[in-house]
């Protein structure tokens, strides 16, 4: 069952001539029961996106359908959704029981009921030992519980969170996070959430939307955002570290097609020779590997480049908890160029200025057209 649909969605903001429209042509059918993340660079338009949706914002052309009705001229109230945001958006002079009640008083539901349902879902939160307290009372990660509790005990159609967790800390935000889906998974509640942080997206959604300029880039799962992505901002965007790019060419030989450059000559698995790629032969494009996807040794004295590795001098060595990220410059005539990242062992401890050897795993490998930035398929 579609629980939101949004058909060609446009939002131009008034006087506004020369600049592009916050969101173009978005069109996405969001299931029932689907925790849908809307994530890209700030200005991208996904928090207007969510605010269309709301009715909290115009739309300048399109339709947005809840439960199969369009709601394009209806007020936020009457779309039965509930909005989470980023600053929790509590009435200070109200006890945290009054905070989460507040909206069921509005619609006259009985005492009885209120204080049912308010005590249930703060038990589930963690926040009913704090329900007499001012939100000036209680910390930044139990406010934020209280803003989530606000929300669920209206029971609406739909969730939409603004990113609720950008004012926390790190540790309340990974605690947080856990929250969020444990509940979402026990609600089974549609929920649509925005977010700049690609690590909640990917731990968090069932889909994820990558958004630029207000287009949509890509929708797909975790693993097909991050493995297979559809272009070159997509596969730089998600990712930590992001992807590396390395500019060459496809070039024929006798045993194969290699991916060359002046520092590299790397041999294509032939399985991965696909039509449209074999149209590159002899042309420019851009190779791309993450981090996760190389090994990496000291290069021994003489040896010399080979058709599965390369080689590059190490630059830096970030220690990041049980990984060790190696920084390898392996360009050593355009240090406009960023070096090659890998994310090696937290035991592979190797100088600055080491000479190591790379080896990619090709089947990893993709390749992005120069022009247009999407991938080769």
């Amino acid at each position: 069952m579609i629980k939101v649909s949004l058909r060609q969605i446009w939002k131009i903001y008034p006087n506004t001539k020369n600049v592009a429209p916050a969101v173009q042509d978005f069109s996405l059918d969001i299931s029932d029961g689907e925790f849908l993340v809307l994530v890209g660079a700030s200005g991208c338009g996904k928090t207007t996106t969510l605010r269309m949706i709301a009715g909290l914002e115009s739309i300048t052309r399109g339709e947005i359908l809840i439960d199969g009705k369009v709601v394009n001229d209806l007020s936020p109230r009457k779309r039965n959704i509930a909005m989470v945001f980023q600053n929790y958006a509590l009435y200070p002079n109200l006890s945290l029981f009054e905070n989460m009640a507040f909206g069921l008083r509005l619609r006259k539901m009985e005492k009885y009921k209120i204080n049912e349902l308010v005590n249930e879902r703060a038990k589930k939160l963690e926040i009913d030992h704090l329900l007499d307290r001012l939100p000036k009372d209680v910390s930044g990660g139990q406010r934020q519980r209280v803003a989530l509790g606000r929300a669920i005990v209206r029971n609406p159609s739909v969730f939409l969170m603004d990113e609720p967790l950008s004012n926390l800390d790190a540790k309340m935000r990974v605690q947080m996070r856990t929250e969020i889906t444990r509940l979402h998974r026990e609600l089974k509640a549609t929920t649509v959430y925005v977010t700049h942080d690609q690590t909640e997206a990917m731990t968090m959604g069932n889909r994820i939307v990558v958004m630029r300029a207000g287009l949509i880039q890509q929708v797909g799962t975790p693993e097909e955002i991050f493995n297979t992505p559809s272009n070159r901002y997509v596969a730089g965007f998600i990712g930590s570290p992001p992807m590396n790019f390395i500019s060459g060419r496809l070039t024929q030989t006798e045993s194969g097609v290699d991916f060359v450059n002046p520092f590299l000559s790397l041999m294509i698995p032939p399985h991965m020779m696909t039509p449209g790629l074999a149209k590159y032969i002899d042309r420019d494009l851009v190779g791309a590997i993450r981090p996760d996807y190389m090994d990496v040794r000291p290069a021994t004295e003489g040896e010399k480049r080979s058709e599965d590795g390369f080689f590059g001098l190490l630059e830096l060595s970030e220690l990041v908890g049980a990984d060790r990220y190696l920084h390898v410059r392996y360009n050593q005539l355009n240090k406009n160029e960023a070096p090659v990242v890998v994310r090696a062992s937290i035991h592979d401890r190797f100088g600055e200025g080491t000479r190591l050897r790379i080896q990619p795993n090709m089947d990893s490998f993709l390749f992005f057209d120069v022009n247009t930035g999407e991938r080769i398929v």
